[in-house]
């Protein structure tokens, strides 16, 4: 009985090596190695390829997109969270899909449609010229392509959390007389909290890394329009391994950073249950 209750030693361990290899392969061992690379030809070098003019405005851009995209899911994530968990309605089953869109079709496609959608040959190109706006190969739409394929992250990380708090306490304040913000703030927000902080981690993670998408509407013009990843690949193509290298170091401590964050909210979340 208690050999059952503890499970077979040796499965354990097995398990437990066969995940650290995996581990180690998979993910120690290609950080390892930018990291290596990048200071291969010494840290001039290196400190040359981060200050670069170029690798500073693809840093910039890559905040400057990551905190848009956000900012927008974690107002539409919240809305779309409230609505569909908290309301009945025609049509909910059809909303939660499309939301679930950005996940299921290819980064590359996507950057296709708002090419055709934004670009010269769509019919509403006059009337974004006639207004002075350019999307296609411009910031805007290195901004509008990051925030369609992080659409889903924070919504997906509240709706569930929601709909297990069901709606029990928020129509009891209703009923001693609280408002609708009084309410989201007092009760419903508290029970959230950990899941919409760990989905805006998620969202951030995800943009900062973003290619596909941004590859095809960005131009990849060179400090203009390129993030860091675009920025990266340039310079792998022209065959400067250490710059490029040493510029993947910026996202590769970035993800570390992130992924530190992830792990303190998960920590404090277990810690407050």
């Amino acid at each position: 009985m208690d050999n059952d209750k503890k499970g077979n030693p040796i499965v354990k361990w097995l398990l437990i090596a066969l995940s650290f290899i995996f581990v180690v392969l998979f993910l120690v061992l290609p950080l390892v190695t930018v990291i290596t690379q990048s200071l291969r030809s010494g840290f001039e070098t290196y400190k040359k390829a981060v200050t670069d003019s170029y690798t500073v405005k693809a840093t910039v851009l890559t905040i400057e997109a990551t905190v848009s995209a956000v900012a927008f899911n974690t107002i539409f994530g919240i809305f779309a969270a409230w609505l569909i968990t908290k309301f009945k309605f025609k049509g909910k089953k059809f909303l939660t899909a499309l939301i679930d869109v950005p996940v299921t079709i290819s980064p590359v496609i996507a950057g296709l449609i708002f090419l055709l959608t934004f670009g010269r040959q769509s019919v509403i190109y006059p009337y974004l010229q006639s207004m002075g706006l350019k999307i296609v190969f411009a910031v805007p739409g290195v901004v509008l392509a990051t925030i369609f394929v992080t659409f889903p992250f924070i919504s997906r990380e509240l709706i569930p959390v929601l709909e297990t708090q069901g709606t029990d306490e928020e129509e009891a304040a209703a009923l001693m007389g609280a408002k609708g913000f009084t309410i989201f703030r007092r009760i419903t927000f508290p029970h959230i909290k950990w899941a919409f902080l760990y989905g805006i981690v998620l969202c951030t993670a995800r943009a900062m890394g973003e290619f596909g998408a941004v590859s095809v509407l960005s131009g990849h013009l060179r400090g203009k329009t390129n993030t860091l990843p675009l920025h990266v690949e340039i310079l792998f193509n022209e065959f400067q391994y250490v710059p490029a290298f040493a510029v993947s170091s910026i996202l590769v401590m970035m993800a570390v950073i992130v992924l530190a964050i992830r792990s303190i909210l998960e920590y404090r979340g277990k810690k407050a249950e």
